[in-house]
């Protein structure tokens, strides 16, 4: 199979081209800087230029069986003024529509689409169960993620195949929310977030991506699947278990008032609670190869710490 990724060279990306080839797929990139991807994917790595506009992206797709949309920008990149919040509405919401617009001109088809979207469609919602059945929340992140899928769903009749996935935070090597998150617990000063009541919906990049490569090939998935762990834990469970795996104390919290002076509205990404359960992956009997977040925080960080990085 001949897949078309966007933001291959993102942190997700940068595992699943790999785990892709592995399979024995072809993994085509639409990049803004083909020097960069070849320098993070490696040299044979086929792409195609995004500057090469709607038709140079429409000759990538008809040469295609399957597409992965990863694109977006971080959410924490700045505070969310009126021009950062329309810039993360058009790397999200805005490329999915060139997308799935360049694959209604194309000739051939592909038959399937997998589009990253977020946790935060659920908007902040305390200790409530949520599965990919329950109504999305309110404010900027669910508004944008309502967007975002809404226009990756257009491509159903188009013939394709969609599937949603609402990933929540991401533990996995040399990125992530949690290379945010070491340098402070490396020394000791980190701690819960907030109160640390809060629900942190999280999973291990291995299974995020052996879900991407499986939801390619299996007919069964469609729709909206959250992309979690089936352990959820709260930001002082994750707190406590990021210090138990690198030996440090991890008590000083982060109050919720210094992050909204910081980041502003943006601090909801930080703040908000939401206890998502990974339904569709249950269903479909997805084998998590890390459901806890001990052994996952051990697999990730094991060969760093003893690596003294």
């Amino acid at each position: 199979m001949r897949v078309l990724v966007t933001g291959a060279t993102g942190f997700i990306g940068r595992a699943l081209v790999p785990a892709l080839a592995r399979e024995g797929h072809t993994v085509v990139a639409w990049v803004r800087s083909v020097a960069r991807a070849r320098d993070r994917l490696g040299a044979g790595i086929e792409t195609v230029d995004a500057a090469s506009g709607r038709g140079g992206l429409t000759a990538g797709l008809e040469r295609c069986d399957a597409v992965v949309n990863l694109a977006g920008e971080p959410l924490l990149g700045g505070r969310w003024t009126p021009a950062r919040r329309a810039s993360l509405h058009q790397s999200r919401a805005g490329v999915t529509a060139d997308l799935v617009s360049a694959i209604a001109t194309a000739r051939h088809r592909p038959g399937v689409l997998v589009s990253g979207s977020a946790v935060g469609y659920y908007g902040d919602r305390a200790d409530e169960i949520l599965t990919e059945d329950s109504a999305p929340g309110s404010g900027f992140l669910a508004d944008l993620c309502r967007d975002w899928e809404a226009e990756a769903g257009k491509a159903e009749a188009l013939g394709l195949r969609v599937v949603l996935v609402r990933t929540g935070v991401v533990v996995g090597r040399d990125g992530g929310a949690l290379a945010q998150m070491l340098p402070a617990f490396r020394l000791g000063a980190g701690g819960p977030i907030g109160s640390g009541r809060q629900y942190l919906p999280w999973i291990h990049l291995h299974d995020l991506v052996a879900l991407v490569v499986v939801a390619l090939d299996d007919d069964r998935w469609r729709g909206p699947v959250n992309g979690v762990s089936p352990k959820p834990v709260t930001s002082r469970d994750f707190a406590r278990a990021l210090g138990r795996a690198l030996r440090r104390p991890a008590i000083l919290p982060t109050p919720a008032l210094a992050l909204r002076v910081l980041f502003g509205q943006a601090a909801a990404v930080l703040l908000a609670s939401q206890r998502v359960v990974p339904a569709a992956l249950e269903r479909l009997a997805f084998p998590f190869a890390f459901p806890a977040l001990d052994a996952a925080l051990a697999d990730v960080l094991g060969g760093a710490e003893r690596r003294g990085v």
